[in-house]
């Protein structure tokens, strides 16, 4: 398993777990970060100790330009992308859609819809054989919120990633002749920083109990998942919304 992969919001939770699994399987890794260069640096360091090349770009995965800037300097920097994940996600804080800011809306919607469209686009121009590609993986993170709707915590986000999903299902019809497979994988409540940044410090102890299996899972349990569908092993693999969440 060898290739060039992008995987959005790579410094931290499911994205860096992504990122250093894929290093270690045989991919060269480019992760995209908004704000902790720190972070990145040390996604980068963990790619190139497993003997791949490693990059890490400032990019807001939201703006259009800031994601063609990011597919370029891969484009100069590494090579042509064989794999992407678009990893990056955005809840809000935690409130009634009535009481939701609109600028919380429209953070969520931008990151979450914009940016996976993007980036979608811009690796579809590079991996398509109607653009003269090889072919190429691609894996959307969505989230079981997008079925069970997140009542009184962020239905908006829940909304973003049904849009993921419609997106996902969508793209694989469309491209599944010019060698490009389009997946998502849909995590439950999984042990990131996701929730602080939501408001729900404690969210993992507090819910346990409402996941069949007893426990949030674990980045790495969500990666393996990715990097099994962006491998050859998945070759027959379209169009599918995997659900990591404890048979939640």
């Amino acid at each position: 398993m060898t290739g060039i992969a992008v995987v959005t919001g790579g410094s931290r939770g499911i994205g860096a777990a992504t990122a250093r699994m894929l290093a270690a399987r045989g991919h060269d890794v480019a992760i995209s970060y908004r704000s902790d260069e720190a972070a990145a640096a040390s996604v980068v360091r963990d790619i190139e100790a497993a003997g791949r090349r490693g990059l890490a770009v400032r990019a807001d995965a939201a703006g259009e330009a800031e994601t063609e800037r990011l597919f370029e300097t891969v484009d100069r920097e590494l090579g042509t992308v064989t794999a992407l994940v678009n990893n990056v996600g955005l809840t809000g804080r935690v409130a009634r859609l009535d009481e939701v800011p609109s600028e919380t809306v429209r953070e969520v919607m931008d990151a979450n819809v914009l940016g996976v469209i993007w980036g979608c686009r811009a690796a579809v121009r590079r991996m398509s054989t109607r653009y003269g590609g090889t072919g190429g993986a691609i894996v959307n993170v969505s989230s079981i919120a997008s079925t069970l709707g997140s009542p009184n915590y962020y239905v908006w986000y829940a909304a973003s990633k049904g849009a993921v999903d419609s997106l996902t299902l969508g793209l694989a019809k469309e491209v599944v002749t010019e060698g490009i497979r389009v997946n998502a994988v849909a995590p439950g409540i999984i042990d990131t920083d996701i929730h602080d940044s939501s408001g729900l410090p404690n969210r993992i102890d507090k819910e346990a109990h409402l996941i069949p299996i007893g426990r949030a899972g674990r980045p790495e349990e969500v990666a393996e998942a990715i990097v099994w569908l962006l491998s050859d092993a998945a070759s027959y693999v379209t169009g599918d919304i995997m659900r990591v969440s404890g048979a939640r």
